[in-house]
């Protein structure tokens, strides 16, 4: 007597292949959790440095250097 072979539908392997894996499933779960609570733990920390202002449009009058408040710095080149 031969054996007469399955369709791919009585195995269940259809199935299986529109899923992702548990692992891949898992791995994305485990980033997700490690992401909220980094995220989390960044936002009961507060600012790095409160006293930091950014690169805004004040305090220099617009020229942009940014370099006026350190001593001993010079614009120009080489002398």
């Amino acid at each position: 007597m031969a054996d007469i072979p399955m369709s791919p539908r009585s195995t269940g392997t259809t199935r299986g292949r529109l899923l992702p894996p548990p692992a891949l499933c898992g791995f994305l779960l485990l980033l997700i959790l490690l992401f909220a609570v980094s995220y989390a733990v960044g936002s009961a920390a507060g600012p790095v440095a409160p006293g930091l202002h950014g690169t805004g449009s004040g305090g220099n009058g617009g020229s942009g250097g940014g370099d006026d408040d350190m001593p001993g710095m010079s614009h120009g080149s080489g002398g």
